[in-house]
């Protein structure tokens, strides 16, 4: 008789084999909704780690960031029923933008549940798309998961997970690793932002499956980084400490689900610190003259400290989001 574990890690790899049609269908449903942005060449970081290097600019895309491929395609799913009560969610700040601005245009009434640490940008970008956005008592994601999962369950609601979902990762990171691999067909080496797991793995899914000896790298918080601890236990940390950190969107545990598809898939972990984010940030706009998200800036991050490592063949960097405040400009600038 099968263990409880073992039972559910079954479930997990039939699963994965869903992934590959999923993606296929995210891409097909977001074509004629969303933007295909742009690959643009990187000639500083070129220089710096030797190799060419272009930025997949996601920051450009809708809401700010990539999460409106997973957000859009995953209501898109819901049934009759699950339409007519309305949807509730947890995000640090783009995941809910993404979902007010798709359940609002499917005619969805959707209720976010952010952190009190939330970037004030991202709670005006929720409010501003109609959404019921609720702050909880907790600065942390972890922990305001576990209380709007238990509002979901109260009021009647379907949970919708900003990572760990099936669908979030095909329409995250599985229809954006294929606009990657079709703009910079010349990529071997693919890096990363890694909260919890919905673009990387998703990602990783999709970039192993056309190059099997394509190097993923994934980029943390040092403070918060869930998918090394992950590797290091065997099994997916999904609840950490919260952090103090505006780089919200890499804080927090890992998915069990994306953990199951990265464990196998991502090659090296590189974490950096809050100030190399926020020369990240800094370093974007003044070689690239783009405003990004501290979030964003880990991949950035990772390269101008060395946490990458050396790099010897051609580099793709995911740059997943645009959404910060002023006053968390201002304090980076400063």
């Amino acid at each position: 008789m099968l263990t409880e574990s073992r039972w559910k890690h079954q479930l997990k790899v039939v699963a994965h084999g869903q992934l590959a049609t999923l993606i296929d269908d995210a891409a097909s449903y977001l074509q004629s909704k969303i933007l295909e942005t742009p690959v643009e060449p990187s000639p500083m970081l070129s220089r710096i780690l030797g190799v060419p290097v272009w930025l997949k600019l996601e920051s450009l895309q809708l809401t700010g960031s990539f999460k409106i491929r997973g957000a859009w395609f995953r209501l898109s799913r819901l049934t009759t029923a699950e339409r007519a009560c309305g949807i509730l969610t947890c995000s640090a700040g783009n995941h809910g933008k993404a979902v007010a601005y798709a359940a609002k245009a499917l005619g969805i009434r959707a209720t976010v549940c952010v952190p009190s640490s939330v970037d004030g940008a991202k709670f005006d970008g929720m409010t501003a798309l109609g959404a019921d956005v609720r702050k909880s008592e907790f600065p942390g994601y972890d922990d305001t998961e576990v209380w709007a999962r238990d509002l979901a369950e109260r009021e009647g609601k379907p949970f919708i997970s900003p990572f760990d979902d099936l669908a979030i990762m095909a329409g995250n990171g599985g229809t954006l690793a294929g606009e990657v691999l079709n703009q910079a067909p010349e990529a071997r080496i693919f890096v990363v932002p890694v909260g919890g797991g919905g673009l990387s793995a998703g990602f990783a899914y999709t970039v192993k499956a056309r190059q099997p000896n394509a190097i993923l790298i994934g980029c943390q918080h040092e403070l918060s980084p869930g998918l090394k601890l992950s590797l290091e236990a065997g099994q997916a940390i999904t609840r950490l400490p919260a952090i103090e950190t505006v780089a919200g969107g890499v804080e927090g545990g890992i998915g069990e689900l994306p953990f199951e598809v990265l464990r196998s898939r991502i090659d090296h972990v590189a974490l950096v610190s809050e100030e190399a984010i926020f020369e990240g940030v800094r370093w974007m706009l003044r070689e690239h003259q783009y405003l990004i998200e501290p979030s964003a800036a880990v991949t950035i991050a990772a390269c101008l400290t060395g946490s990458i490592g050396q790099l010897r063949a051609p580099t793709a960097i995911v740059i997943s989001g645009r959404n910060v405040s002023l006053d968390v400009v201002r304090r980076i600038l400063s």
